[in-house]
């Protein structure tokens, strides 16, 4: 297996001791593997929320295009983004 050297701040390194010695890893370089597949679960996840985030801009381009939208006033803004973020019925 290979290894790495890293340096850590004495906080995570506190806390990577904490974590061994309360017997939530059998060492410190279980704890770090774990961190590490976090990391990579979070940057797949980010990943994944960029691919919905830019498939969202471009059907929001392509009614643009098709001049499929519904202008909205400063005055009925409010109201439209309140109705948006109100949970389905």
């Amino acid at each position: 297996m290979p290894t790495r050297n890293v340096n850590l701040t004495d906080e995570q390194d506190a806390f990577v001791d904490e974590v061994v010695r309360a017997g939530k890893y059998q060492n410190a370089s279980e704890a770090m593997r774990d961190a590490v597949r976090g990391l990579q679960h979070r940057m797949q996840a980010d990943e994944l929320k960029l691919d919905l985030l830019r498939a969202q801009v471009q059907a929001g381009l392509d009614a643009l295009g098709r001049s499929d939208f519904t202008e909205l006033d400063d005055a009925d803004l409010d109201a439209a983004l309140d109705d948006l973020a109100a949970p389905a019925r």
